[in-house]
């Protein structure tokens, strides 16, 4: 499998020195500002308002990546100003989330504002715009971000009719052995590997998908394609631990879409100081397995979710603020 360093090209920014501690200075005003709380509207506005005086160079690396993401869909900044040595230990704890600022969660807003809006799902993760993204003990096995077995490859919440456009990762702490690997599979890279007479059913409304037991246990979506938009250029919509075909000809092809996305996926190893940005509609992401330890040292990403349009989700968002109900 090559390296997704390589193959990014310009869709991966690494932050010169100065550009660091410019960021640095930015996120420490940030994490400072009012009471400190991540979920605080007017916190939220300062964060707008801030992320706008990030390195032009940045600015301009988002810029690009938000207007297309390129046949990876996908957009690695290295060198963020994130310290392993101040960090305190992993989270340990199910459905662990960010509500203090701190700098390393004010790093992901500047970053994520400057794509869109952050959003958040109430049912999720109680609804927080920043959500630990760390190995929990007893749920090992688990199709879940507290897992640590190999995770299939989904769109983020791909039940939801406002899933988000990008999400964001990014890595506090590599695991011990730094073997976990997100791994991105770009339908644009994989589309090729499928036959017309596949894709046509792709694009057709033969697939349901069930939203975890937190939103609505036991419902399904209705039937929805797997594919949408420009046959040469679709969005993707599938999660295949839980998306189902509605008969055999849909399965079979769902299948060899399964198989053209492992084989076009490219794994992203995630070090302290980087984040993946991935586009939603085009990227499914997936996670290689690793050991926890539970030792305070494990793997620990901070993961933030981005809508590109605000109308969009309004009827969701009944107090108008940033979390869908």
């Amino acid at each position: 499998m090559p390296s997704v360093r390589a193959a990014l090209g310009p869709h991966r920014h690494e932050l010169s020195g100065a550009e660091r501690s410019a960021v640095r200075s930015l996120a420490e005003r940030l994490a400072s500002f009012g009471e400190g709380l991540v979920d605080d509207g007017a916190w939220l506005d300062a964060a707008r308002r801030l992320s706008c005086s990030l390195p032009p160079r940045l600015l301009e690396a988002l810029r690009a990546f938000r207007h297309d993401p390129g046949e990876l869909g996908a957009l690695l900044l290295v060198g963020l100003p994130i310290d392993e040595d101040t960090l305190p230990p992993t989270p340990v704890e199910p459905d662990s989330v960010q509500r203090a600022a701190t700098v390393p969660a004010a790093v992901s807003v500047l970053v994520g504002v400057q794509l869109g809006e952050l959003i958040a799902f109430r049912q999720e993760k109680s609804g927080a715009l920043v959500q630990n993204v760390v190995p929990v003990r007893g749920l090992e096995e688990s199709q879940s971000n507290a897992g640590s077995v190999p995770l299939e490859y989904h769109v983020e919440n791909a039940f939801h009719p406002c899933r988000p456009d990008f999400v964001g990762l990014t890595c506090l702490r590599a695991d011990h052995e730094s073997n976990a690997g997100t791994l991105v599979a770009s339908v644009r890279l994989a589309l090729a590997r499928l036959d017309v007479s596949d894709r046509e059913v792709l694009h057709q409304p033969r697939f349901t998908t069930s939203p975890p037991p937190s939103f609505d246990a036991g419902a399904t979506t209705p039937v929805h394609p797997v594919l949408d938009g420009r046959a040469d250029d679709p969005n993707v919509r599938v999660d295949f631990h839980v998306t189902e075909a509605c008969d055999e000809e849909a399965r079979e092809a769902l299948e060899r879409l399964r198989g053209a996305m492992a084989a076009s996926a490219l794994p992203v190893r995630l070090a302290t100081g980087e984040m993946a940005l991935l586009d939603n509609r085009v990227v499914l992401h997936g996670r290689s397995p690793f050991t926890p330890r539970y030792d305070g040292g494990d793997r620990w990403l901070q993961r933030i979710f981005v809508h590109l349009d605000n109308r969009r989700n309004r009827a969701y968002r009944a107090a108008g603020g940033a979390v869908l109900d």
